[in-house]
């Protein structure tokens, strides 16, 4: 989060962002439910869930709403 960014969508907004942080919740859920029937730490993964691998950060755009990888932000600062 060093870096500038430049919104992607209205091309203006170089200051105002939210910085969203992702915390992912690996669980087993009732198919029919939806009732959690077990939840998972990483180092107890059963072998059929993946683990995940998305982004740390996402990021909103302050001005218009726009919703993306922080890698987008930070490609269009760039270059601008």
């Amino acid at each position: 989060m060093s870096s500038p960014y430049c919104c992607p969508n209205c091309k203006t907004n170089k200051s105002r962002f939210n910085i969203i942080k992702q915390v992912s919740q690996s669980v087993k859920m009732d198919p029919q439910s939806g009732v959690i029937l077990e939840e998972y730490n990483s180092e107890s993964l059963s072998p059929f869930h993946m683990a995940y691998r998305g982004p740390e950060y996402r990021v909103q755009c302050g001005a218009c709403g726009l919703v993306e990888d922080e890698r987008t932000f930070i490609k269009f600062g760039e270059k601008n």
